[in-house]
């Protein structure tokens, strides 16, 4: 077994210092980051509240169909039909998309 160098532990406690200041550092700056992020996020959070209310409230979709329907016929139709395709067409794209969201590279 090796005697301990003088000055060794205390070199090694400088460093362990100098390191837990560091570590603070990084996380103050990583808090400040995801700070800017969650607010510029938050409307996501904000739609799916959307939703869930939505479908809890099911009576207010319908509700807004039917005087669509009533009111304006035509273009109630018109987007009716764009909104079908549209969901046909995800229907169809999401078993290629899969998890990932991309579509996969072909070779």
């Amino acid at each position: 077994m090796k005697p301990p160098r003088p000055g060794r532990d205390t070199e090694l406690a400088l460093r362990q210092q100098l390191l837990v200041l560091r570590s603070a550092e990084l996380r103050a700056a990583l808090g400040a980051e995801l700070e800017t992020w969650q607010t510029r996020l938050s409307w996501i959070e904000r739609l799916q509240q959307g939703v869930v209310w939505l479908r809890a409230h099911p009576e207010w979709p319908a509700g807004v169909l039917v005087a669509a329907l009533v009111l304006r016929p035509r273009r109630a139709l018109r987007w009716g039909l764009r909104l079908w395709s549209g969901w046909r067409l995800w229907r169809q794209l999401s078993p290629l998309i899969g998890a990932t969201g991309q579509l996969p590279k072909r070779i």
